[in-house]
């Protein structure tokens, strides 16, 4: 497999600028050096309504409730449901994306499933016959030179209840052994995939995003030394991931287990759920993502830190970002801390439409793209979220490459803190939006 140049400096200066060394990792990370540049498969395996409205528009305005793949099986029953989705299967991830996203110089794609491929139970709505899918792009990836992670996404009894988990609504996933228990029958479920696609598949991770407000933080961190254990016997080489549970950089110390080896931490950089960030002007945008570097290079000296989810969205008015039929907080439509717009007369109007966009537009979001860029390879590196989605292009990797609103290939940075210096990668730590 071919070694990207520019990949292997920017590990290189990544390397001599931490101040002490992170957990060994026993191989590099993936084929193409340790620095990840990749996009998330969202919206194949775990639907989210937002990503593919089409699959649950005839229910816009419906009495039944279809909000999330749990509710889209249990109205459609096991066999329609299957029906349906196992078109989408095959139709929403193709060879030409995964090449596609190849040439566009990336070098990893993670891969959201649920726990019910793995671990089904007669009590749940969801069907089964994912695994062959998986398999599926999993080889696409290999063939195309690129590496996989295959991330639990969704547990029993959710771990956040966020639609994305499988189910929205309660946060059950701790209030029973049997769901620890079947949680970790996927991970050994996924491990032997891990296994058999051992060159391809270079990392684990057990659980998406478990939200410590309604978990115990100590469960988490329990479960995370049952899963290292129990996947390791299978796929010993594989890398292990683990979410920071949306804890504050000064607690991810919490999860630097002493004799753990082969592990990173996934944290996920968003600015548009919470009041501070959505508020924004465009320069702080910028520069919060300036603070977001420090965060992620500190604590990459003690665990390999990587952004597994990050998007060019500045307003969450995208349709459906926030749930079914929900509205957003952008323009006020959906209630919030603010009880109304974030200005007013707030719009969603062309908001997530590139053809939309003026140009002070796209050059804030190449911009935006490329300082997030910078910040994150301060750590490990990157997934964006996401690699398409039906309607929303500030979520669309491949549409907003199309437009030069990301770099292709990724190191090809204009607006970058980063410089070529007789072939090695120098990093600027002040620039127009960075001031360390």
């Amino acid at each position: 497999m071919k070694l990207l140049q520019t990949i292997g400096v920017t590990a290189a200066l990544l390397a001599s600028c931490a101040h002490s060394s992170p957990m060994p990792l026993r191989k590099r990370f993936g084929k193409s050096g340790d620095v990840i540049r990749g996009v998330n498969l969202g919206g194949l395996f775990v639907l989210e309504p937002w990503i593919t409205p089409s699959l649950f528009q005839e229910w816009d305005g419906s009495d039944r409730k279809v909000v999330d793949e749990w509710t889209f099986c249990a109205v459609l029953g096991k066999d329609e449901c299957q029906s349906r989705l196992q078109r989408h299967w095959q139709s929403w991830v193709t060879e030409d994306d995964i090449e596609t996203l190849a040439s566009l110089g990336l070098n990893h794609v993670r891969i959201p499933i649920g726990h019910w491929a793995f671990a089904p139970s007669d009590s749940e709505p969801y069907v089964q016959g994912q695994i062959p899918y998986l398999e599926q792009v999993i080889q696409w990836a290999g063939k195309h030179n690129l590496n996989a992670i295959i991330d639990l996404h969704g547990v029993p009894g959710s771990q956040n209840g966020f639609d994305n988990s499988g189910k929205f609504g309660g946060i059950g996933w701790q209030q029973a052994q049997e769901n620890i228990d079947r949680s970790i029958q996927a991970v050994e479920g996924i491990a032997r995939i891990a296994a058999k696609h051992a060159d391809i598949v270079d990392a684990i991770q057990v659980v998406n995003e478990p939200a410590h407000w309604g978990l115990s933080v100590d469960g988490v961190i329990d479960f995370y030394r049952r899963a290292y254990t129990s996947f390791r016997s299978i796929a010993p080489d594989a890398i292990m991931v683990i979410h920071d549970a949306f804890l504050s950089p000064n607690d991810w110390g919490r999860f630097n287990v002493r004799g753990w080896d082969n592990v990173i931490l996934d944290t996920h950089n968003y600015h548009v759920f919470v009041r501070d960030r959505l508020t924004m002007g465009r320069n702080q945008h910028l520069e919060a993502t300036c603070e977001d570097a420090k965060n992620v290079r500190g604590f990459n000296n003690q665990l390999w830190t990587v952004t597994g989810e990050w998007s060019l969205a500045t307003t969450d008015c995208a349709k459906w970002l926030n749930g079914m039929e929900k509205g957003a907080r952008w323009d006020g439509t959906l209630p919030w801390e603010m009880n109304g717009p974030v200005y007013q007369g707030a719009t969603c109007s062309g908001q997530n439409s590139i053809a939309a966009w003026d140009q002070e537009t796209r050059t804030f979001m190449r911009q935006f793209a490329e300082t997030q860029m910078d910040a994150y390879e301060s750590g490990s590196g990157w997934f964006f979220w996401n690699f398409k989605t039906e309607g929303a292009d500030d979520w669309n990797y491949i549409e907003l490459a199309r437009h030069g609103l990301v770099p292709v290939p990724p190191t090809d940075r204009v607006y970058s803190r980063y410089a070529l210096d007789n072939d090695h990668w120098r990093i600027r730590l002040n620039s127009t939006w960075c001031h360390e």
